[in-house]
């Protein structure tokens, strides 16, 4: 997840510098007052009908947020930021967006669409009413009743809120702000949203870049825990072979196992202080939880730098700092739509996910079926949609594509990368060292993409500033690494 803070550029800066390339976009959108985005940005919506096949009956609107481009010369070709989840709204991310995109904003528009069923476009929300520590460990039947109460009240067809056809959908914004080729940027979900419009809407598309793969045919989540185990055993694996970390926390992988089983068997009630409200509340810790808590951690090197330190506390029944881990991607979740994911996964996904798939994917890990289970059991009561045929087939294409994969990502590792390489003869799969969901938290994945966008081509491009990416040093003791240490593992 993208969680950058940033100064905004002034208005009259925008007008003098910068703007939409497109009239049309100047005419159909107005400068965002604050609340629906940056002041120097440009809002809107686009209506589209909610059944696209029938062409009549009810219209959602769109929200649109349109990151002008600085330079009075842009280039024609806007980036497109496709957002992950599925559930995340773009144009909820837009100043996040425009910190870390900022060297694409001085030539390039950046356009920003909530996904039919996110953000502010019909979302299909289920959010938790209270802000208590019991909701962090919810019982399956309790979350399984919000989501039936939560369908109950829909004004929507969950059916109608799938990938191929947000992908028609982005293809109007595309053809209402008035642009002709467009590039791409996909990130996790996104990336699977990327490939199904370029499949859809090839002739539009300049340049591709999707970053943490997760293809049409991944079915999610069924891979969770084996993607998860793989990047836990890295982590335990550096810290083995880190003198500093092992003789701090010998036989680290015999001991993760030991308090999974434990709390599987035996769940600890304790009473514990809200991470970030501070207020005190009894919980019940167990396996499914700490596995949801290391899977979260996982996605960050950084945050999963603590792990070692943490499970030591938790072997203690001290479970302050597994709960604080548990919020590491709380703020995600205010910019989640559940019901959306679920008419995604629903509808693309499970359909795919047999009992027996279910067991040979969660064996032999230490996460087992905890990362999947809820999700699964939802589908057996959402409304499911439907996809074309040939969806699952792999995307063919020669559109110019920069396909980026972290080294450590728990949930769309490399080997996803290479898959879908295989189908895009003007690829290039990159992989960087250090570093876990999103390469384009990283410097240097910036600057890929910078460079590969301007290019439109991944030829000649320059990714030494990979070989410089390391995962960083684990936490020691309660402040942080050992100072004398500026570099952790290399994995």
């Amino acid at each position: 997840m993208l969680r950058s803070s940033f100064a905004a550029y002034l208005l009259l800066g925008l007008i003098a510098c910068g703007r939409p390339s497109q009239p049309s976009a100047i005419d159909r959108l107005h400068p965002c007052t604050g609340d629906d985005g940056p002041t120097d940005a440009y809002c809107g919506s686009l209506p589209v009908f909610e059944n696209r096949d029938a062409t009549a009956g009810r219209k959602i609107d769109l929200r649109l947020v349109v990151l002008p481009a600085l330079s009075s010369d842009s280039k024609p070709d806007p980036l497109f930021f496709l957002a992950g989840g599925p559930g995340q709204g773009a144009a909820e991310l837009a100043r996040n967006i425009r910190e870390v995109f900022r060297r694409i904003e001085t030539d390039r528009d950046i356009v920003l669409v909530d996904q039919r069923g996110t953000g502010k476009s019909h979302p299909l929300d289920c959010k938790a009413e209270s802000d208590s520590l019991k909701d962090v460990n919810e019982p399956e039947l309790s979350g399984l009743d919000r989501l039936r109460q939560c369908l109950q009240g829909y004004d929507a067809d969950p059916r109608l809120y799938t990938t191929p056809i947000a992908m028609d959908d982005l293809d109007d914004v595309r053809a209402f702000l008035g642009y002709d080729k467009i590039n791409l940027y996909g990130g996790s979900y996104g990336t699977r949203a990327a490939l199904v419009y370029l499949r859809q809407h090839e002739p539009h598309v300049r340049a591709m870049v999707i970053d943490g793969v997760a293809p049409p045919d991944m079915r999610l989540p069924l891979f969770f825990a084996r993607d998860a185990q793989r990047a836990l055993d890295l982590l335990l694996t550096d810290c083995g072979t880190d003198q500093a970390c092992s003789a701090q926390y010998p036989n680290l992988r015999e001991r993760v196992r030991m308090l999974l089983a434990r709390l599987d068997k035996e769940p600890v009630k304790t009473r514990l202080i809200h991470p970030r409200t501070g207020v005190p509340d009894d919980v019940t810790i167990d396996a499914r939880l700490v596995a949801g808590a290391l899977f979260g951690a996982l996605y960050s090197p950084l945050a999963s730098s603590l792990i070692p330190a943490i499970v030591e506390h938790a072997e203690r029944n001290d479970f302050q700092g597994m709960i604080a881990l548990a919020f590491v991607n709380d703020g995600a979740g205010d910019n989640m739509s559940v019901g959306m994911q679920l008419s995604v996964i629903c509808a693309e996904d499970a359909p795919r996910i047999s009992r027996e798939d279910l067991e040979r994917a969660s064996s032999s890990t230490l996460f087992g079926r905890h990362l999947m289970e809820t999700r699964l059991k939802a589908c057996e009561f959402w409304p499911r949609g439907s996809v074309p045929a040939g969806y699952y087939e792999p995307v063919k294409s020669s559109v110019p594509t920069l396909i980026l994969s972290g080294q450590l990502d728990p949930v769309t590792p490399p080997d996803w990368g290479a898959l879908v390489a295989k189908t895009l003869p003007n690829s290039k799969h990159l992989i960087a060292p250090g570093t876990g969901h999103g390469v384009i938290t990283t410097g240097c994945g910036v600057r890929l993409l910078k460079d590969f966008i301007d290019r439109g081509s991944a030829e000649g491009l320059d990714a030494s500033c990979l070989g410089m990416l390391k995962r960083p040093p684990f936490f020691l003791t309660p402040t942080g690494p050992d100072p004398m240490r500026t570099t952790g593992p290399t994995s």
